[in-house]
């Protein structure tokens, strides 16, 4: 499990991106504790997200189709795990 601070650093994006990814269901997360909580990120969710966006940006530059990367945005809706 890893916090999102450190999965921001080993990205090289802010923090605020993977808040959004997180938000927006691209990356599964889970909330501990009560209240406003914690938020951890499974090893499993984060190499789930690392594959699809390089396969987004892959078919991008392949194809040169910029929807690739939104029509795989739209295909991650179920995710395993609570989200803030």
């Amino acid at each position: 499990m890893y916090r999102v601070k450190a999965v921001a650093g080993a990205l090289d994006v802010s923090v605020n991106t993977i808040y959004r990814a997180i938000e927006s269901g691209e990356l599964a997360a889970l909330k501990l504790g009560t209240g406003k909580g914690t938020l951890r990120i499974s090893g499993e969710a984060l190499n789930a997200y690392v594959e699809k966006c390089s396969q987004a940006a892959y078919e991008a530059f392949v194809t040169g189709n910029e929807s690739a990367i939104e029509a795989a945005d739209n295909t991650q809706g179920a995710q395993v795990g609570e989200v803030a």
